[in-house]
């Protein structure tokens, strides 16, 4: 199946989202992973693409991902009312536990880094209890004190044959670091940050109707206003006013073409 040629993004500010359904982005994930395809997924949210629109360099790095996926509702919303599509969310949260269950089924190798050594265990430990055929080929929490480039990490992972690549580092540096080194890996990196302590069971995800409304973000930062709030602050506030700009943009097309 030539995934390559049915291909369709659509720019939300400052990222190339693709236009996909779940189901399509779970098989070619899959697909790229049984042919150990050097590649890169990111899931966008509201602090990826303002991240992306303030650093050029980073919105390369993100576009040229094989898949950028919709991970946050305000994007969803913004395709929606903007293009006319209907594109359904596609969060690293939903897709992280299927991807875990297809890999067992595929006998895919799965390989986890990032995050800390107590949640890397808990997640070995879940998946030993849930998916007992899984294999899983390393585990690396790298040092906060260490450089992400350093060339130990990138030859553990490919002696490793990893399909399956989780890496939890956090926007933007997983972005960056699977950006640098993907190429190197014959193996598809995905960059599911908060997924690794929600699946867990060490940190809870908003109520579905939450999720549903765009109001994980506020769930979230209930849970912790000390480190999230100036991010979001900062974040939110610049994407709602480049959404307005986008708008006026439109409205004066319109209205320009009204006047011909």
């Amino acid at each position: 199946m030539n995934f390559a040629m049915e291909r369709i993004r659509k720019k939300v500010i400052s990222l190339n989202l693709d236009l996909v359904s779940y189901q399509n982005a779970l098989n070619k994930i899959i697909f790229l992973a049984k042919n150990k395809t050097s590649s890169y997924v990111c899931f966008a949210n509201v602090h990826m693409t303002i991240e992306s629109y303030d650093d050029g360099d980073f919105a390369e790095q993100v576009n040229n991902a094989s898949l950028v996926l919709a991970d946050g509702v305000p994007l969803v919303r913004f395709v929606n009312y903007f293009y006319g599509c209907k594109q359904e969310r596609i969060a690293g949260m939903d897709l992280f536990p299927d991807l875990i269950k297809l890999a067992e089924v595929n006998h895919l190798k799965i390989f986890f880094f990032g995050t800390t050594p107590e949640v890397l265990e808990s997640i070995r430990l879940k998946i030993m209890e849930e998916f007992p055929e899984s294999e899983i080929v390393g585990l690396i929490s790298p040092p906060f004190d260490k450089s992400l480039d350093d060339e130990t990490y990138v030859s553990a992972i490919i002696n490793s044959e990893a399909n399956l690549v989780f890496v939890a580092l956090g926007c933007p540096k997983q972005e960056k670091w699977m950006a640098n080194h993907s190429k190197k890996i014959s193996a598809v990196l995905l960059g599911v940050g908060g997924a690794f302590p929600v699946f867990a069971n060490l940190s809870k995800r908003a109520p579905l109707f939450v999720q549903n409304m765009g109001l994980e973000w506020l769930y979230r930062l209930i849970q912790e206003p000390r480190r999230l709030f100036g991010r979001y602050f900062r974040t939110n506030t610049k994407f709602l006013f480049l959404v307005l700009k986008e708008r006026v943009k439109v409205l004066l097309r319109m209205e320009s073409i009204s006047l011909l």
